[in-house]
């Protein structure tokens, strides 16, 4: 009997992060110790969170990652197939360690610091996007960040070009590489600062974020949705028919 072909309308590859949060009432300088005031694990990693998110709003969802083989590894899983994200292509890897990041949040005011172990992220390779090429294939869309190495992401990129499917980049960490790829994505959600990295100009107010949109749609990408934190979005392309400013 020949194997079922693997389908999923949204495949993620991508990042799988457990976030370590130590809330505390300021930031400790160079060799000091603070008593903070509280510590939560969360399940997190860009790709992980765009898993998520799809399956929650009910696409059929699949991911391909790396976790370690250790507890964080079986939570950050087992989190996904709750959520209904199909985990075949999440492997653990044997010796090592699950992706973390931990971060330091000052209350009150939220400032935060963080600081990212890529743990068997690092080790997503473009020839372990390549075994799920039927997965990617048969997607409507899949979704990238850059929290795996860049390779990896543009391995994935080329195959998407190459099936028809559409590539959607939220390019973080910014990576001014990925200038390069934007006549090959059908979609890219920079925040301000990676739209800046992107396109070169600043990118302070949504005039200066729809000029960014403008630029990014020039070079060759279908949709650009300019991320403006407290200032809503600026999203452009075809499908919107032209350029706009969406408040928060």
């Amino acid at each position: 009997m020949s194997r079922k072909r693997p389908t999923a309308d949204v495949v993620v590859v991508g990042s799988l992060n457990m976030d370590l949060v130590v809330r505390t009432p300021r930031m400790p300088r160079p060799g000091e110790t603070v008593h903070a005031d509280s510590f939560a694990t969360f399940p997190g990693g860009k790709g992980a969170n765009q898993a998520v998110a799809a399956a929650r709003m009910g696409a059929s969802t699949a991911m391909v990652g790396r976790v370690g083989q250790d507890g964080f590894g079986r939570e950050l899983v087992e989190g996904l197939r709750r959520d209904g994200v199909n985990v075949e292509w999440v492997r653990a890897l044997e010796g090592e360690t699950t992706g973390i990041a931990s971060i330091w949040v000052e209350q009150p005011g939220g400032a935060n610091a963080i600081a990212v172990v890529a743990g068997a992220n690092g080790l997503l390779q473009p020839r372990d996007v390549e075994a799920a090429a039927e997965l990617l294939g048969g997607a409507q869309a899949v979704l990238l960040q850059l929290e795996v190495p860049l390779a990896t992401v543009e391995a994935a990129v080329k195959l998407c070009r190459q099936a028809g499917v559409r590539a959607v980049l939220d390019p973080a960490p910014a990576r001014a590489e990925v200038a390069g790829w934007l006549g090959r994505l059908w979609a890219i959600t920079p925040n301000q600062q990676e739209a800046e990295v992107l396109v070169g100009v600043p990118v302070r107010s949504p005039e200066e974020g729809a000029r960014a949109c403008r630029a990014l749609l020039d070079r060759g990408v279908a949709v650009a949705v300019v991320k403006m934190g407290e200032q809503g979005v600026v999203v452009g392309g075809e499908p919107a028919g032209g350029i706009f400013h969406v408040p928060a």
